[in-house]
């Protein structure tokens, strides 16, 4: 299996040249550039001038594709023109944000959704099978950000149950920041945990049908294994095998959806990071970003196809 994982690393460079090639090159066509109305607004057009002419903004675009190509081997990902701080600090302050998030909301949609899925194929036809298949339904017809939008309203401003902005309060020390940071990531992760589950409970429901009427799970009764054991060692564990396969993406789409629900909620993770990027035309923000958002999707196919393979031994990534 090492040599396999190595083998699909080797494919992802040529994937991560041409990414990085066509995230330069779009970000470099977007309108305006990072100075103007970012400066001083008494500053000349000839200031605005020379800071583009230092800054390299005037160059080809292939050297300043190379430039930064450079750059990047060294472990410099550039200065960000709207913070005035290194690109690689930067995000790395973000990312902790939303590397908390992310966990969060995927332990809670799993946590959710395979009792409920295990739940709805076991009572397939009955009362809490159409409750839940109603509950998928609804969730899934209602967009993300509506969501969002209403459990903030409700829970954040109507109630103020929840904190509506930030990550953590500013009175916070020693060990209650922790408990902070938790608080402030508990209402955003529970509402992206209820609308990740819909795909999940559908899956898990789907295969938990199949495999009870299976030919082994016959074998099983007919020998008089007790009802729980079976759906406990033989259907839950041959029920996990699509949904295993959707792991990598999973975390990864995570990391790179946030983007609505740290904007909503002003949480300063890498998704209002981006946002706010392409607000200034922070170039150099933007290209690391998007180039780290890219190589996360193919990181999380070949974890996907890890977990797959540890999952059930018998299939082998290749």
């Amino acid at each position: 299996m090492w040599k396999t994982i190595f083998r699909r690393i080797l494919i992802m460079i040529p994937e991560v040249i041409l990414l990085s090639m066509l995230v330069f090159l779009l970000a470099k066509a977007m309108p305006g550039d990072p100075f103007t109305g970012s400066i001083n607004p008494r500053s000349s057009a000839t200031q605005i001038e020379h800071l583009k002419q230092i800054n390299g903004l005037y160059d080809p675009w292939y050297q300043q594709y190379w430039n930064w190509v450079v750059h990047l081997f060294h472990g410099d990902l550039g200065q960000s023109y709207q913070y005035h701080e290194a690109v690689s600090n930067l995000i790395g302050e973000r990312a902790i944000n939303t590397l908390w998030l992310s966990l969060f909301t995927m332990v809670l949609t799993y946590l959710i959704a395979l009792p409920l899925g295990l739940y709805a194929g076991k009572h397939e036809g009955k009362l809490p099978d159409t409750i839940i298949r109603v509950y998928t339904y609804v969730t899934y017809c209602i967009p993300f950000f509506v969501i969002l939008v209403i459990g903030l309203w409700i829970f954040g401003y109507v109630l103020n149950w929840f904190p509506t902005t930030g990550s953590v309060s500013a009175n916070a020390e020693g060990f209650g920041t922790l408990g902070s940071r938790f608080f402030h990531i508990l209402l955003p992760g529970l509402l992206g945990a209820l609308f990740g589950t819909v795909n999940i409970v559908q899956y898990m429901r789907s295969e938990v049908i199949d495999a009870k009427h299976s030919d082994y799970v016959r074998t099983a009764r007919s020998k008089g294994v007790p009802s729980k054991a079976i759906y406990r060692h033989h259907i839950f564990r041959n029920s996990l095998l699509p949904i295993a396969a959707f792991g990598g993406y999973s975390i990864t789409g995570l990391l790179n959806g946030s983007i609505f629900t740290e904007t909503i909620f002003s949480y300063p993770g890498m998704g209002m990071l981006f946002i706010d990027s392409i607000s200034y035309r922070d170039y150099t923000v933007i290209t690391a970003l998007v180039l780290l958002f890219g190589i996360l999707n193919l990181l999380g196919t070949l974890l996907s196809d890890i977990i797959l393979s540890i999952v059930d031994p018998r299939i082998r990534i290749s």
